[in-house]
C-alpha cells in the first residue's frame, strides 16, 4: 500500500509539473511584453553632465523608480522588461549628489564623452493635392441623382472682380 501511495504521488507531481510547463509554452497564445520601472536609454545618460541639478536630471530622465530613506543623495532608476514571456531582463542605474548637484553615476549605462552626430527621426511626406470643386454634400446628392442643374458648384478659381459702375450716365 505505501508503495503504490508514494508511486501515485509521483505521477500526481509529475502531471502538475508538465501541466505548468505546457501551459507556459502553448503555440499561438499571445503573451504581453512586461515593462516595468524607468524607461532610459543611451541617449538619455549622454546628456547627463557632472554639476547638474536635480531639476536637470528630472527633465531628462524623470522621477526615480525607487526614493532611498537612508541616501537622499542616491536616486536608483530600474528597468525591467519581460518581452512576451521570455526570461527577464533588468537595468539599474544610480545618480549620486553633492550640494544638489550630480558627481557620481554608477550602473547599467555610462555616459559617452564623444557621442557622435544625432540622427534625425523626422521624415517628409508627400501628400497628393485634394480636388475641392465640390463639397461632401454636392458628391453624395450628384451619386443619387438630386443635382439641379441650376445649383452652382464651388470652383477652386478665384471669381472675377466686379467691374465698377460707369459714371458716364449720373445725373449732375
Amino acid at each position: 500500500m505505501r508503495k503504490s501511495l508514494i508511486f501515485f504521488s509521483l505521477i500526481a507531481s509529475q502531471s502538475i509539473v508538465s501541466c505548468s510547463y505546457v501551459l507556459h509554452h502553448l503555440p499561438g497564445v499571445y503573451k504581453i511584453d512586461v515593462q516595468q520601472g524607468n524607461i532610459i536609454d543611451q541617449s538619455m545618460i549622454n546628456q547627463l553632465k557632472p554639476g547638474m541639478t536635480k531639476k536637470q536630471v528630472l527633465y531628462i530622465l524623470g522621477s526615480p523608480m525607487l526614493d532611498n530613506v537612508f541616501h537622499k543623495n542616491r536616486w536608483d532608476y530600474i528597468y525591467i522588461n519581460q518581452p512576451s514571456g521570455e526570461d527577464k531582463v533588468q537595468q539599474e542605474f544610480s545618480l549620486f549628489f553633492d550640494k544638489d548637484q550630480v558627481v557620481g553615476i554608477q550602473g547599467d549605462f555610462r555616459p559617452n564623452s564623444n557621442p557622435g552626430p544625432k540622427v534625425a527621426k523626422e521624415t517628409t511626406v508627400e501628400v497628393p493635392k485634394r480636388d475641392l470643386d465640390k463639397t461632401l454634400w454636392e458628391k453624395i446628392t450628384s451619386v443619387f441623382g438630386f443635382m439641379s442643374a441650376d445649383t452652382p458648384t464651388r470652383s477652386s478659381s478665384k471669381p472675377e472682380p466686379k467691374a465698377a459702375p460707369s459714371t458716364d450716365n449720373l445725373p449732375l
